[in-house]
């Protein structure tokens, strides 16, 4: 794809977020696009984001579960930005019309006390550079109609981010094994699904070490401050205004959040 496609796809996606009103697959129009393209595009919109004034303070990691690769028909995860306008406290209540088709996940984010640069990351050397971890909620939204997404279509769209919140409690990672540590996902009072870190690559630290090692190819730094979202642990959980959620990790403590 040549600039002024990666330019108006970039564009078109970033009117999408704005306006909150879905556009048709980008794969449909562009049945060639490559994945190297869908993140051009991703790029793109993020600039239109930083222009307004946003700033960049971590990156998500998605498509780290086996389900969703089948689904994608890919056989690895992908990435995407997180900005400064992505960010909820835990209590405050998100509003579900500021979304288009949400859904959330539950994961671990990582928060970096020293810059990761790859390749040659290894498990060990992001346990070493991380601050501390925390559980948190991914709120996943789709610029595209009715989710109808291939790997190219949900790179393009920043990964299909929307917006995040942190829980209150934070641990140390090396005192934790994130591979075995259970998550519970409640939704509304109910126990929506069980699962441990293991789903997220093997362990969200096998995750953040991925990023780490794809980014440098690029010649991208994981920056010391950056919060990084591993891949969530649980299904992808529709929500409209008035529900409520709450996770929970072993030997970590849990996170909630609100619609309204």
């Amino acid at each position: 794809m040549d600039k002024t496609q990666i330019e108006r796809y970039g564009d078109e996606l970033y009117q999408a977020l704005v306006a909150r009103e879905a556009v048709a697959p980008l794969t449909d129009r562009e049945p060639d696009m490559t994945i190297e393209d869908a993140y051009q595009i991703q790029l793109r919109m993020i600039q239109r984001r930083l222009d307004l004034g946003e700033t960049v303070i971590g990156k998500k990691i998605g498509v780290t579960s086996k389900v969703v690769m089948d689904m994608l028909k890919v056989n690895q995860p992908d990435f995407g930005h997180l900005l400064s306008g992505m960010v909820f406290s835990e209590g405050e209540p998100i509003p579900a019309n500021s979304l288009i088709a949400p859904r959330a996940e539950a994961e671990v984010a990582f928060m970096l006390k020293r810059d990761l640069q790859g390749p040659g990351v290894m498990a060990a050397d992001v346990l070493r550079a991380t601050e501390c971890v925390m559980p948190c909620f991914e709120i996943v939204d789709s610029r595209i109609q009715d989710w109808k997404i291939k790997i190219q279509d949900t790179v393009a769209d920043n990964a299909s981010c929307g917006v995040f919140v942190l829980g209150g409690v934070r641990a140390d990672p090396r005192r934790l094994d994130l591979a075995l540590a259970g998550m519970v996902l409640e939704k509304n009072g109910e126990v929506i699904s069980t699962a441990t870190g293991a789903a997220v690559q093997g362990s969200p630290v096998n995750a953040v070490a991925w990023l780490a090692n794809t980014l440098g190819r690029l010649g991208i730094t994981l920056k010391a401050g950056e919060v990084i979202l591993s891949g969530s642990q649980s299904p992808l959980v529709p929500v409209v205004a008035g529900d409520s959620l709450y996770c929970s990790v072993g030997g970590l403590g849990g996170a909630a959040v609100r619609f309204i």
